[in-house]
């Protein structure tokens, strides 16, 4: 009889937390929207995550009021699901899987759930009626810090640490080496992959690779990147170059971080919100770029001294290209780097 008494308490308890967050969410309907976000790493990562992390954040600033927000950290694909449907349970407008890694996951609760909108990027294909996907146009950030290597560089051989040939990260890497080349075409770029958007320690010992095969200045993309920035770091001529402003204030950033550039999320987020509130569930993809609004760019007031007036130039010219025109660098995707 105890047992009994104690499961019909149990189940008492959860039917009132239950309804209580129904209510809650019953509350906030009308005006809110409920936005969650799953990601691989951590939200100061420095890089990927924490990128869209603040993105959202801004962008509940920008709209206050207008959004609710909960995240989900160092979630493995396997587990994606599991939490994703927590938040349908929950309630949630829209869900996030930020990295195409959680891809497939993402289509099959679309499926599954096609009253609830997701979204996962980088990627530039069309998803089904519910689902948005998000592509930087990263090769415009890529070229800028091409522009600044090839043209800083003393040893005439700048380094590349990428996490895998893909992506947004593709797109960096390949503006890159578009970079480099406008202005220093004689200038050796060595390319290598880690396989991996969050392996640090791999990051670390490619661009310790790198700046003993004589390069000193390098970029690197994602997350993965800091490990190649530390490396970078306890070089006593190396130079970095960011794909995210958060490196700026690291302590290797400061020390070693001569500019960097990040994505606006919050433009993206908000983008997001005014199509819910217009009815429309997804089958979009959201470009990111100078042009919208989609990216910004920052030099390190610390270090900028150590960036030739020729680079600066360079850099203005071709961010008033890119503000005032989309699709600049439609030939990113030419680059081989097996002719480097």
């Amino acid at each position: 009889m105890r047992k009994v008494l104690v499961l019909a308490l149990v189940l008492l308890l959860a039917m009132s937390v239950f309804a209580g967050g129904a209510q809650e969410t019953k509350e906030s309907s009308d005006d809110t929207i409920k936005i969650a976000l799953i990601i691989e790493n951590t939200i100061d990562d420095k890089g990927w995550c924490q990128a869209m992390h603040d993105g959202i954040t801004a962008a509940m600033e920008q709209l206050p009021g207008k959004i609710e927000y909960s995240y989900s950290e160092k979630m493995a694909v396997v587990d994606a699901g599991s939490i994703a449907r927590q938040y349908v349970a929950d309630g949630y407008d829209l869900i996030i899987g930020h990295g195409a890694q959680y891809k497939n996951i993402i289509l099959e609760l679309a499926e599954e759930y096609p009253d609830v909108s997701f979204a996962f990027g980088t990627s530039s294909e069309i998803g089904p009626a519910n689902v948005f996907t998000y592509m930087p146009e990263s090769e415009e950030t890529g070229y800028l810090s091409g522009l600044i290597a090839g043209l800083t560089t003393k040893a005439n051989i700048v380094g590349l640490v990428g996490p895998v040939d893909g992506g947004d990260a593709a797109r960096y890497n390949r503006g890159f080496v578009l970079g480099v080349q406008k202005v220093n075409p004689n200038a050796k770029i060595l390319v290598t992959h880690s396989g991996s958007f969050s392996d640090y320690v791999k990051a670390g010992e490619i661009a310790t690779s790198q700046i003993q095969n004589g390069a000193d200045v390098l970029t690197g993309s994602s997350q993965q990147a800091i490990g190649a920035l530390r490396a970078t770091a306890e070089s006593p001529t190396a130079l970095w170059l960011g794909q995210d402003l958060a490196q700026l204030t690291t302590e290797e950033g400061k020390a070693k971080c001569l500019a960097a550039s990040s994505y606006n999320y919050a433009a993206v987020i908000i983008g997001l919100v005014e199509k819910l509130e217009a009815g429309v569930k997804g089958g979009e993809c959201i470009p990111m770029n100078f042009n919208n609004g989609g990216f910004v760019f920052e030099y390190n007031p610390a270090l900028e001294d150590k960036v030739p007036a020729e680079a600066k130039a360079a850099v203005d010219e071709a961010l008033e290209t890119f503000e005032a025109n989309a699709g600049v660098l439609s030939n990113w995707s030419s680059v081989d780097y097996s002719t480097l």
